[in-house]
């Protein structure tokens, strides 16, 4: 049984990947290469880290790249219900304040992502 990985979906015009369990080192090069050829093909991006279970430095540096690269795009890049552990990172690394965090894709549309 795989430990980790991500199911990708179109709503509207949001891309939206649903990353599931535990995103570390050995995983997270194969995340960021999912956000990135996203980002590519899609004008928006909802990251949904419900079913996060840890997330290390690794798979933040994931997200942040994909955030820099979709804001010097002028895309938009939104994080959907990040689960207790990943919010707890995200805190304690001030993300919080940086990402557009929502708790499902109608807020983020809602707010203009």
């Amino acid at each position: 049984m795989q430990q980790h990985g991500v199911d990708q979906s179109q709503s509207g015009p949001w891309s939206v990947l649903d990353v599931y369990g535990e995103v570390e080192l050995s995983w997270s090069p194969d995340l960021r290469q999912e956000v990135l050829a996203v980002l590519a093909k899609s004008s928006a991006l909802a990251v949904r880290l419900a079913r996060v279970t840890y997330i290390d430095s690794s798979g933040i540096a994931a997200l942040v790249e994909g955030f820099q690269r979709a804001r010097s795009h002028h895309q938009r890049f939104v994080l959907l219900s990040p689960s207790p552990p990943v919010r707890s990172v995200l805190e304690l690394a001030r993300l919080d304040r940086v990402f557009p965090i929502f708790p499902d894709l109608a807020a983020a549309t809602a707010a203009g992502g």
